[in-house]
């Protein structure tokens, strides 16, 4: 009997919360199945993990469970998630998801920037007249 994994990403303002068990390949992202989930896009992004991993996702179901943000956002904090309960289940996976793309396993630490006061927008400057 293997142990169960639980892992969590973030993206943004999305967090993602990945369970990963013994089972037969399913994938549900909040309670959806992968194949139905988001837009193609989305779709093809959170699947990228999986078709890394090749037979090591084959006797694994995954139960993923994301909330906040956008649907980019979504996508990119449960890819995260994913790749990293399948590192643990599976460590000689860290190298190959590294030399693919180091966002597979590593947070994208980057947010949006507080808006400022008396300013309409974080970056915009006070507007001068002078007549």
């Amino acid at each position: 009997m293997q142990k169960v994994i639980h892992t969590k990403g973030k993206r943004k303002q999305a967090i993602a919360r990945a369970t990963l068990h013994p089972g037969t390949g399913r994938v549900l992202i909040n309670n959806i199945a992968l194949e139905h989930y988001s837009n193609h896009l989305s779709r093809l992004r959170v699947q990228e993990p999986l078709l890394l991993a090749g037979e090591a996702a084959q006797g694994i179901d995954l139960a993923v469970n994301v909330c906040g943000g956008g649907v980019n956002g979504q996508a990119d904090a449960a890819r995260l998630a994913i790749a990293r309960a399948l590192v643990q289940h599976n460590p000689q996976l860290k190298r190959t998801f590294d030399e693919y793309d180091r966002l597979l396993l590593v947070a994208d630490v980057r947010r949006k920037e507080a808006r400022k006061p008396n300013d309409s927008k974080a970056r915009a400057a006070r507007q001068k007249s002078y007549r």
